[in-house]
């Protein structure tokens, strides 16, 4: 069994009402951690952490909720950005406003959001900070635009953070999730659905806690080498395409 070293670190994870960041707010818990489960809809706390309504396009908002984790528990050492949100369109048919909605939470949250925590990061020695990529960032996808961008623009940050941070013994990294069998993925036509699987080699869709799993492990000490990466969690599916 690896020692992730991560019990009783304080975790900080956005997006976490539903999905992959309810699922990788949950374990990190089970690790032993003092989860903060940020979402601008109401959620649930995981065990033994809490539960905040943050909105990550508000500075004043993102700011009020990592003064309150670490007036309660201390310096944050992990902060998954995860929270994100879809407006698709084909590129004449997207407007303004889909466009800088994605943007804005996708993009500019994951900004935000690390802007406050990293300062706290290198007063406390250091932490990891692990960004929501996605395969189609990598390589674009049709009608996705605005999310692409995102996608793109977050491996960037990424890979600047890494180095301008890395001297504070912060590692920052993404993660680049394929098709992942989300409560709002499993809503769609069966046959889109089936389509996924068909492009995926290993034959079956992606759970949340895949993706969980692998945050987990960037995290932790067994990765404490990797910095400015990209890991992939995607059941190869860009070599199925």
């Amino acid at each position: 069994m690896i020692e992730t070293g991560l019990e009783n670190k304080v975790v900080i994870v956005t997006g976490a009402a539903a999905g992959i960041g309810y699922a990788t707010a949950r374990r990190f818990a089970q690790e032993g951690c003092r989860v903060a489960a940020w979402d601008v809809r109401d959620g649930d706390p995981p065990e033994g952490g809490v539960f905040q309504k943050v909105d990550v396009t508000s500075a004043t908002s993102v700011a009020y909720a990592v003064e309150e984790v670490a007036g309660r528990w201390g310096t944050p050492y992990v902060l998954v950005n995860n929270a994100g949100i879809l407006r698709d369109a084909q590129l004449y048919k997207m407007t303004d406003e889909q466009f800088d909605a994605v943007i804005s939470v996708n993009l500019k949250g994951v900004f935000t959001c690390t802007r406050a925590v990293a300062p706290r990061m290198i007063q406390g020695g250091g932490g990891v900070i692990l960004n929501a990529s996605s395969v189609v960032g990598l390589y674009g996808n049709f009608g996705q635009t605005n999310y692409v961008a995102t996608k793109a623009g977050v491996i960037g940050m990424t890979r600047v953070w890494a180095r301008e941070l890395g001297k504070h013994k912060i590692r920052v990294n993404a993660v680049a999730p394929g098709f992942i069998a989300t409560e709002m993925v499993k809503q769609m036509p069966e046959k889109i659905l089936q389509a996924m699987v068909g492009h995926t080699p290993l034959g079956r869709m992606g759970q949340p806690e895949d993706i969980a799993n692998a945050y987990l492990w960037l995290a932790s000490d067994a990765a404490s080498f990797v910095s400015g990466t990209v890991l992939s969690v995607d059941g190869a599916v860009v070599t199925g395409t």
